[in-house]
């Protein structure tokens, strides 16, 4: 006599790498990246500004029209200020990035492996924290004065928090697994934060460079609006006293750029540090 055994519900196969579904993401062309993928956003924000002001639905004298913007700025380039601007800008968020990198990094480091480091460091900088950088203008202001120091130091401050936050909370919630693996098999403490900790971190500090990269642009737009004789953000505040929409669109679309570029160069930089870490690749 034979038993009929009963018909099971059969799952969905799971992946030899543990992960379940991924045939089915395959069947939606996701298999590969495709190149310049993130610009098709841009791509059609653009065609619908063009769009706007072709069929009327845009004031072109608020906002002016691509082409218009693409003249001006051709013409600011022709003439030499568009690129004195751009260095000047490059100079201080180049300097006050830097500054604020190296700062936040070790900070993060002396409170992420010690605790006394943490108790003297982690309490100040959470306060920091809470108090929006661009708070501190007046009181830079008072004790610096308007001069280029006032300048990147906001920058920095800002870079310095971004990078801290996110560095030191890599570093305080690496998998307890390898601490006590390290601890089995002998290692030193400094083959340990070589080998264990720095690594795991990494993660942590290319996320808090993008922030700061993005940070140090928002505050050198504020910056140089202030008494700044040179810059992106003084161009642009020129531009606004006489009405000059285009102008100012050009000094967005460049902050854009800087933007979009550095943060793909940094996107760029991690997939090749962080080769050795386990992706999902489709």
């Amino acid at each position: 006599m034979t038993l009929a055994l009963p018909r099971l519900a059969v799952s969905a196969p799971a992946a030899a790498d543990g992960f379940v579904g991924r045939r089915r993401l395959r069947r939606l062309g996701l298999r590969k990246p495709v190149p310049f993928a993130r610009l098709l956003g841009v791509a059609l924000l653009l065609g619908a500004w063009a769009a706007g002001i072709h069929f009327g639905l845009l004031d072109e004298r608020k906002l002016s029209a691509p082409w218009t913007v693409l003249d001006t700025g051709w013409e600011l380039f022709r003439d030499g200020s568009l690129v004195d601007n751009v260095v000047a800008s490059l100079r201080r968020a180049a300097l006050g990035l830097a500054i604020g990198v190296v700062v936040g990094t070790g900070l993060a480091l002396l409170s992420g492996l010690s605790r006394l480091g943490e108790s003297l460091i982690d309490g100040p900088l959470q306060i920091k924290r809470a108090v929006p950088t661009l708070g501190l203008i007046p009181l830079m202001i008072l004790w610096l004065g308007i001069g280029e120091e006032f300048k990147v130091v906001l920058i920095t401050f800002g870079v310095v928090i971004a990078m801290y936050i996110q560095t030191h909370a890599s570093l305080t919630t690496i998998d307890k697994r390898f601490v006590e693996l390290s601890e089995v098999q002998g290692v030193s403490r400094t083959q340990f934060i070589g080998r264990v900790v720095i690594p795991g971190s990494l993660p942590g500090f290319f996320l808090g460079l993008r922030l700061s990269v993005t940070g140090s642009w928002l505050a050198l737009v504020v910056v140089e609006s202030i008494n700044a004789t040179d810059g992106l953000g003084k161009m642009m505040s020129s531009a606004q006293n006489y009405g000059q929409a285009d102008v100012i669109l050009v000094g967005l679309v460049i902050y854009g750029i800087f933007g979009l570029v550095s943060d793909a160069g940094i996107r760029l930089l991690e997939r090749k540090v962080l080769s050795w870490r386990r992706t999902i690749a489709y």
